[in-house]
């Protein structure tokens, strides 16, 4: 019923008025096929929904909590990423009927139409305090429950997540230690936090349970009677059914819950630790409630190109300010808020120092103007500097009229990304790499002494156990293999 050019993604009806403009060759079918930025886009959503197909498989796989856990973060990461990517593309088709794709900065027109340079994002030591009662945290008193959480980070239609921490009233606060790094980011961006988060109930209180109601039954119901009792509850729990008088519990993988949210701008950006307020979304009576204080605490750094990549170089003659007759020939390389003379194109690559600088900050003015050219002097431009009660000034000359405009325009540009990105071109903020991704550690817990010991008993060779423990060693063989491939991809 439909033709599918898989080249170009583009559906078309058999037999339909549209197909048989294509054979008559009246429309080419390029002009409906997808621009490649969009097909990149699209290739990233058909990796998520294999992703997707992947993590339901490792869901379906798992035997242990902790497994069950990482899968099922791993499943609503994809699902995120998934929603923001049809989201950005229908964004982009709809921009592309309107006729607003394709438009270059030169073809902006009037400078208050400049677009600003792209800039790099970063937010690191990411810590969230808890707020205990004094019953939990200092007398040890109370239920002892643990949480699983992570943080989705969201800039435009890019997803980022954390690893998955876990968490009981042992700790004061969540310390996620990943370094998350955003490539692609304008001045205007809007970086989402969500705080998410799982209540794991305790597989040992459990467990103990058929035992200790064993126990008040022998002794309620009298010597002869609760005997009998007891033996048919441990006769149950030993034969790898459920105990009696206990519903077996639903298949299914754990739920995380949006515990808190909140968004960060340009205005949070400092080279520096800063508290941010939190939204907090779930009260006491959630399941999946934790204490939290209503704040995160992290580092947001800016990085953007103008600031670490040049935006214009070339042969410059230069004077210098009190210097009426001496022109210096150099090669100028303007880059972030300085504007590097060197003797020759070959010192900047090699890392020489320039034979000066020039300062270009939010306070320079720039004057272009034309000289005399009947005594062959080229065109010129000055840069001006207050330093302190003085006016300092430097003179370039340029070869040609369309060197002098190239200098001008990306002047120009320089300033207008200075005025969008503020405080990120006072200096050049650090931003560390961050590490690459490694497969968590499944059966790894954080959290007190309790949380690691083991109890089971050991299974003797040949025993009724050996198939069991064999087949959940093979499962957890084959969740490790899926989750490297998982991360490996990412």
């Amino acid at each position: 019923m439909f033709s599918r050019n898989h080249r170009s993604r583009v559906t078309v009806a058999r037999g339909s008025a549209l197909e048989m403009e294509f054979k008559r060759g009246r429309f080419r079918l390029s002009l409906f096929s997808d621009p490649p930025e969009d097909t990149e886009l699209q290739r990233k959503l058909d990796h998520e929904i294999r992703m997707r197909e992947g993590a339901c498989k490792l869901l379906a796989a798992c035997s242990q909590r902790e497994q069950a856990l990482e899968a099922t973060k791993s499943l609503l990461v994809c699902n995120s990423r998934i929603l923001s990517y049809m989201g950005e593309l229908q964004r982009r088709k709809e921009a592309q009927v309107l006729g607003k794709t394709g438009r270059r900065p030169s073809d902006s027109g009037p400078p208050a139409e400049r677009s600003p340079c792209r800039g790099r994002v970063c937010i690191s030591d990411l810590r969230i305090p808890l707020m205990w009662k004094d019953t939990e945290y200092f007398k040890n008193k109370g239920d002892l429950h643990r949480w699983a959480v992570f943080l989705l980070l969201q800039l435009g239609e890019h997803i980022q997540d954390t690893e998955m921490i876990l968490v009981d009233r042992t700790l004061t606060d969540i310390s996620f230690q990943n370094n998350v790094l955003f490539t692609e980011a304008g001045p205007d961006f809007e970086l989402r936090l969500e705080l998410y988060g799982a209540c794991m109930e305790e597989e040992g209180a459990l467990a103990g349970a058929p035992k200790r109601l064993a126990t008040k039954l022998s002794s309620s119901l009298g010597r002869s009677s609760g005997r009998r009792v007891r033996a048919s509850l441990e006769s149950a729990g030993g034969s790898g059914s459920s105990p009696i008088l206990l519903p077996t519990p639903a298949v299914g993988g754990p739920r995380y819950h949006l515990l808190a949210h909140t968004t960060l701008t340009l205005a949070a950006v400092q080279d520096g630790f800063r508290t941010h307020d939190l939204t907090l979304t779930s009260h006491e009576e959630n399941p999946a409630w934790l204490p939290l204080y209503g704040s995160v605490c992290c580092r947001l750094v800016a990085q953007p190109l103008c600031m670490t990549q040049p935006t214009a170089n070339g042969t410059l003659r230069v004077q210098q300010a009190g210097e009426l007759q001496d022109w210096a020939r150099v090669h100028g390389v303007l880059k972030g808020t300085s504007l590097f003379c060197y003797r020759q194109p070959e010192d900047a690559d090699t890392g020489e120092e320039p034979l000066f600088t020039i300062a270009i900050n939010k306070e320079t003015r720039v004057r272009a103007g034309e000289l005399d050219q009947a005594a062959g002097r080229p065109f010129t431009l000055s840069i001006s500097n207050r330093c302190g009660e003085d006016e300092v000034t430097h003179t370039l000359q340029t070869e040609s009229r369309g060197a002098l405009h190239s200098w001008m325009e990306a002047l120009w540009q320089l300033f207008f990304d200075m005025s969008q990105w503020k405080q990120c071109c006072d200096e050049i903020m650090k931003i560390e790499t961050p590490a690459p991704r490694k497969p968590p550690q499944v059966l790894a817990k954080q959290g007190s002494l309790y949380h690691e010991m083991v109890l089971s008993e050991p299974v003797a060779p040949g025993g009724p156990g050996e198939g069991l423990l064999l087949q959940d060693n093979t499962i957890s063989a084959e969740i490790r293999a899926l989750l490297s491939s998982y991360y490996s991809d990412r």
